[in-house]
């Protein structure tokens, strides 16, 4: 994929514009982002519900500037925190000049993806439909699944790709590319994300904390950054807090001796170094704050609404 070596200055035309990535939780949005960015900008774990707000992935193709909307997983919300990522995920929608939904083809049609579909029956945008994991699936079944979701919306064209192997994700940036506006490119071409260096790191951080823990605890738990300092050897000084709403959270992450803790931190400040191409002393701090769900501030700090 042609990528970071243009500049706008290269083309006698531009294209720039958003494209929204809606779907399912775990159907592979993150995936397929940080593939086109060339970077992680959008954290993935094999859990559901990683991603909480809209993050946007900034790339080149050609010509063309696509500024990837990588949105929460839709599913049905039973808390306030799932209520205001599930509105967040159709905001972005709104936001976007092409959509796409992308269905986990080796799941096939869920109930989550039968009431995504039916919610888009109401406003009929216009769609994309992306068939992700097409690895894991015979081609006949595919082929099933494919009429069977276009029967049940009249998608405008119909993708089948592997995000993990890359299987025809170059067509499908091709078409993105071909069909966004003509239009001056909104970001730097060096930029890969909008989202705040210590956002991305409190993010690194949460991502670690869901692939070291098995319990239910990182669906519990929020990683706010504290301090995000520039030393005078140019390296950064990094605070994080980790807050749970019970004791027995903060014991399982702090683990024996601090053992849990410190591999949490180890593993998420060598990422964060190597994303950012800096020297990094990462901090974690464990705290309990039993409502941390209800705190308006959480949620102002990530764009989401308390209120949704």
């Amino acid at each position: 994929m042609e990528n970071k070596t243009q500049t706008s200055a290269d083309f006698s035309t531009t294209r720039c514009g958003f494209v929204a990535l809606l779907g399912a939780p775990n159907a592979g949005k993150s995936t397929i982002t940080n593939d086109f960015v060339g970077a992680k900008v959008s954290i993935v774990t094999p859990k559901e519900q990683t991603t909480r707000t809209t993050i946007k992935g900034i790339g080149i193709y050609k010509n063309t500037q696509i500024i990837f909307l990588d949105t929460p997983g839709i599913f049905k919300p039973k808390r306030r925190l799932d209520r205001a990522m599930v509105a967040n995920a159709w905001t972005g929608l709104g936001d976007a000049d092409i959509s796409v939904l992308v269905v986990d083809a080796h799941s096939g049609i869920t109930e989550q993806v039968k009431a995504i579909i039916d919610k888009l029956k109401e406003t009929k945008p216009a769609m994309i439909l992306l068939l992700n994991k097409v690895d894991l699936v015979k081609k006949e079944k595919l082929l099933e699944l494919s009429a069977a979701l276009n029967q049940a919306y009249p998608f405008e064209e119909t993708f089948m790709v592997s995000a993990k192997s890359r299987e025809n994700l170059d067509e499908f940036y091709a078409y993105l590319a071909s069909h966004l506006p003509e239009s001056p490119w909104y970001y730097p071409e060096e930029q890969m994300s909008d989202m705040p260096l210590k956002l991305l790191a409190a993010e690194i951080v949460r991502e670690k904390l869901f692939m070291y823990l098995q319990q239910e605890v990182p669906y519990e738990l929020t990683v706010e950054p504290e301090l995000w300092q520039r030393r005078e050897d140019n390296s950064i000084r990094a605070e994080m807090t980790i807050y749970v709403p019970r004791e027995s959270h903060k014991q399982i992450i702090l683990g024996k001796g601090g053992s849990m803790i410190k591999k949490i931190g180890q593993s998420a400040r060598k990422e964060i170094e190597e994303q950012l191409e800096e020297r990094v002393h990462l901090f974690l701090f464990v705290k309990v704050r039993e409502n941390w769900g209800e705190d308006p501030a959480r949620y102002s700090e990530w764009g989401l609404n308390f209120n949704a």
